[in-house]
């Protein structure tokens, strides 16, 4: 465990990390393997952390990445899995991605999606929030392959489809696929 790093969870608790650049499909993922896990699986979002809650951008020193990392722990800690999303680019998020990966009682598994940024900005023409932001802000975030370099990184390529995705990452992780919340319609990509 790291000097900051605070235990979290128990042994059977499993953290999932999506990560990838705007508009690679992080939160259809997560929003699918969590419907498809059923209740017992908190989804932590960094969008809404950040840009919802916080109201705050994404900067060096700011307040979302604490926020995040305490999220993602309470949920640990009431006994829940948790799927977290986001851009998470290393610069500002690997200190907070690495406590909870070495402070986490349970399996932890990171995923990246290594989509470029022609097909990010494809993709994001056909997203709700398509008109919340231009191709030039898209451009300005993008970072290639931002990957965390750890050892069990799962980096999924661009071709790889939404069921594909969902159904390497839960093997992988271990994140049981057993319930489907009828409250929460499957997602389309």
């Amino acid at each position: 465990m790291g000097a900051e790093a605070v235990p979290a969870g128990g042994a059977e608790t499993i953290l999932v990390c999506v990560r990838g650049n705007s508009g690679a499909g992080k939160s259809s993922i997560a929003r699918e393997l969590r419907r498809r896990h059923g209740r017992g699986c908190a989804l932590v979002e960094q969008d809404y952390l950040r840009r919802i809650v916080l109201r705050e951008r994404d900067r060096p020193g700011g307040a979302a990445p604490a926020l995040i990392g305490q999220t993602v722990r309470f949920a640990l800690d009431h006994g829940y899995h948790v799927v977290l999303e986001g851009i998470l680019h290393t610069s500002r998020y690997r200190d907070m991605l690495t406590d909870l990966r070495d402070g986490h009682r349970g399996r932890s598994f990171f995923c990246y999606l290594d989509v470029s940024l022609p097909e990010t900005l494809r993709r994001h023409l056909t997203r709700p929030q398509a008109g919340e932001f231009t191709a030039a802000q898209m451009t300005g975030w993008y970072a290639a392959r931002d990957v965390l370099g750890w050892p069990g990184e799962l980096v999924l390529p661009e071709a790889t489809g939404l069921t594909e995705a969902v159904e390497v990452i839960a093997a992988t992780a271990g994140l049981p696929q057993t319930g489907r919340d009828e409250d929460v319609p499957p997602i389309v990509w």
